[in-house]
């Protein structure tokens, strides 16, 4: 009989979110709810997740184990956040102004704002002050119960300064319970000075900073952003055509600000997930789905870059798209960390319901970094990251301003405890 090391009792609602991944159409609803619950944890896997009485039966419990009783809380998988640019130095915070006072996020990068404005700082920083940058950014998220993260490099676009971020963005992981998925976004804008000559830039990311990037072994995705003004779909074809065949997986930022075919591009070349999707057509829809590729949604930043819409999830869900949420953190647009603010501009912007939601930041964002094996849902053998509400209530999660979590475990390990932060 397997052996515990941390019990979890009087479980008021323990939402496993058990099943197949990714779920689409109405098995987003499906949260797999269990009444007076409890689980069981053994170094860093679930022993059991089931109803409280069945747990002496399915385990032991090691002397000396830890034991929390929730009192009634409801009690939820570790968010995933599916796409952040964490790896970066300096702020946008005269951009943010202007764009309260009505400018577009294109008239700032027309202005040598935008992306290149956090290009010359993070090129300026060292690779230590980025590690802190990514420790104390893990650590507003971890607050906010993200347990796992992808997180992008991208403010570098040259080799060396690529590889520094990335390089980073390892070494603050290595020593962070938030779980880290890096990705490479080399091409994420073309760089000041390469833009009167933009193929050079183009060839330097195929014949350069992608394969060293894989033969480091710095990266698990390689992302483009094929955008109007930024990267063409032929460009962005060229580029997750290289990476795929330097064994990177895919991932596109496709069709945020205007219709480019990102998202058919993203489907026809196998990319796991096209993320924004603010203009995607029904065509775009038609070949993510049938192609099973994960739209990756960011409702915040669409808040915060003003950008007056939101992406279609109610047609995407329609349409058979397994649908994930996430912040897209940074230091232009994404300026929430919280995966419960999304949720909730999800819910009240997108028209998700709270379990849609749940299911887009938990076990359909796991799906969309290939993590979905052991992350994302609260079954035996899963990794042992979850999170505590402060009441029985699902609904808490999306009362913005409200402290809604309680605690936080990842790995097996408690790492939150009452909203604070615990250290080893």
């Amino acid at each position: 009989m397997p052996s515990a090391d941390l019990v979890v009792r009087n479980i008021g609602r323990l939402a496993t979110l058990a099943g197949p991944a990714p779920r689409v159409g109405p098995a987003m609803r499906e949260i797999g709810f269990v009444e007076q619950a409890a689980l069981a944890v053994g170094g860093d896997r679930i022993l059991y997740a089931g109803p409280e009485s069945g747990l002496r039966a399915a385990c032991s419990v090691t002397p000396g184990a830890t034991a929390l009783d929730v009192a009634g809380a409801a009690v939820i998988p570790g968010l995933v956040d599916a796409h952040t640019h964490l790896a970066f130095a300096g702020d946008r915070d005269d951009e943010i102004r202007q764009r309260l006072a009505g400018a577009s996020y294109q008239q700032i990068a027309a202005q040598g704002g935008g992306i290149v404005r956090s290009v010359a700082a993070t090129r300026a920083a060292s690779q230590a002050e980025l590690v802190a940058g990514l420790h104390a950014r893990l650590d507003e998220m971890l607050l906010q119960g993200t347990t796992s993260a992808e997180v992008k490099s991208g403010y570098g676009l040259t080799t060396a300064a690529e590889i520094r971020s990335l390089e980073a963005i390892r070494e603050a992981a290595a020593s962070h319970p938030v779980r880290v998925v890096p990705t490479f976004l080399g091409a994420h804008e073309v760089p000041v000075e390469h833009r009167g000559e933009r193929g050079r830039y183009l060839e330097l990311l195929i014949r350069e900073m992608i394969p060293e990037v894989a033969r480091l072994g710095l990266a698990q995705f390689c992302d483009a952003f094929c955008e109007a003004g930024v990267f063409t779909p032929a460009e962005t074809r060229s580029i997750l055509e290289a990476a795929r065949a330097a064994g990177l997986k895919l991932r596109v930022h496709a069709d945020e600000l205007t219709w480019t075919g990102g998202a058919e591009l993203a489907a026809e070349l196998g990319a796991r997930s096209a993320d924004h999707l603010l203009f995607v057509s029904e065509a775009g829809m038609q070949a993510m789905a049938a192609a099973g590729c994960v739209a990756t949604l960011l409702p915040s930043a669409a808040f915060y870059l003003r950008l007056g819409r939101f992406a279609p999830a109610r047609a995407l869900i329609d349409a058979g798209v397994a649908v994930a949420l996430a912040t897209d953190a940074n230091p232009g647009g994404g300026l929430s960390p919280s995966l419960p603010f999304a949720m909730a501009v999800g819910c009240f912007g997108m028209g998700l319901s709270l379990e849609e939601a749940l299911c887009a930041a938990t076990v359909n964002a796991a799906y969309s970094l290939d993590v979905h094996e052991d992350t994302g849902r609260l079954t035996p053998g899963m990794r042992a990251d979850f999170v505590v509400l402060r009441s029985e209530r699902l609904l808490d999660l999306v009362r913005v301003g409200v402290p809604a979590i309680r605690t936080v475990v990842a790995s097996g390990r408690l790492v939150v405890r009452d909203g604070r932060r615990l250290t080893a």
